[in-house]
């Protein structure tokens, strides 16, 4: 359910399209008094749980909101956090006051989470203006005990013109990667075993398609490569599985708050043929990448028998990921 100011309706339709299951509902003049409306509205069925979330945070990390649930088995409302690291002091006029001891101090984000009928009692016996600064304001004043749990960087607030720069709805990357072709080894493409004269020689199962698809996820992050995350060197990735990979870098996009959007592979060789293996492929990769089937390509090209792939040396891919704001 978003609150939306009076009049904003279409616009609030358009930057919403696609969602399902969405309710718009006309706010108040304060948030309090949006927050309140909203309430009472979900009121006609009551859920047992409620999260409240400020739309001027716009990139909301699922750990947090995992944080968040687990935190109301406990108390009836909880609130996600961040230390303050600068040093403070009160204003005296424009002359510096008192210090302010930091180790006390808390920066509040949100969303903030609550047992449904506890914070809509809350609002309902709030006396005074309905200006408070958020909800668990409402809740303290109620006298419900209200959990801290850790917030997320992620979660800044939109408030300057400048901060829209730090936003990054959408993130790519790339990758590239070459095992050799050698007899007496399995062969393993984009999660699925294939039957063929050779297989691909590697540290580990030498998926090569995977690889490339890890080192797109891993640099559209920023985080380096499949290498230094995997390094060769280490004994216990020997002959490992590269759906481990795969699932390591999709759980890091995650953790920065991004799902994959979509990815593309192209393998490179003169054999085998990957047409008979390519629906497989794609359904595996996205059963590993956690998204459907749709979003992930796999083809195949050939070298017209130049290079070591013309030569049947080795199997080359290299992938396109797209990685998208959760």
């Amino acid at each position: 359910m978003v609150a939306i100011p009076a009049g904003a309706n279409g616009i609030a339709q358009r930057a919403l399209a696609g969602i399902d299951n969405l309710r718009l509902v006309t706010g108040g003049v304060t948030r309090q008094q949006s927050v309140r409306i909203a309430l009472e509205l979900l009121a006609d069925t009551p859920p047992d749980r409620v999260l409240i979330h400020d739309a001027a945070r716009p990139l909301l990390p699922p750990q947090v909101v995992s944080r968040l649930e687990a935190a109301l088995f406990d108390k009836p409302g909880a609130i996600p956090v961040l230390p303050v690291v600068d040093s403070l002091a009160y204003a005296d006029g424009d002359a510096m006051g008192a210090p302010a001891r930091r180790e006390n101090l808390r920066r509040v984000q949100t969303p903030q989470a609550f047992r449904f009928a506890e914070i809509l009692a809350a609002h309902r016996n709030w006396t005074g203006e309905p200006a408070a600064g958020d909800d668990a304001q409402v809740a303290q004043a109620a006298g419900l005990a209200v959990a801290i749990v850790a917030g997320d960087e992620a979660l800044h607030k939109v408030t300057y013109a400048r901060d829209f720069a730090s936003i990054a709805p959408v993130r790519m990357g790339t990758g590239f990667d070459v095992h050799r072709l050698a007899g007496g080894e399995e062969l393993w493409l984009c999660g699925v075993k294939i039957e063929h004269t050779q297989g691909l020689a590697g540290h580990s199962d030498a998926d090569v398609g995977i690889h490339a698809l890890v080192d797109a996820i891993l640099g559209a992050l920023g985080l380096g490569d499949i290498g230094s995350h995997f390094p060769p060197s280490d004994p216990q990735w020997r002959g490992a599985s590269s759906d481990r990979f795969l699932t390591h870098a999709v759980k890091l996009a995650a953790d920065a708050g991004y799902r994959i959007g979509n990815v593309d592979l192209t393998l490179i060789c003169e054999a085998p043929k990957i047409g008979p293996h390519r629906q497989a492929m794609r359904e595996r990769l996205a059963e590993l990448l956690q998204t459907g089937v749709d979003a992930v390509s796999v083809k195949a090209t050939t070298t017209e028998r130049l290079g070591f792939a013309g030569r049947g040396e080795g199997i080359a891919a290299q992938a396109a990921a797209v990685l998208i704001a959760q």
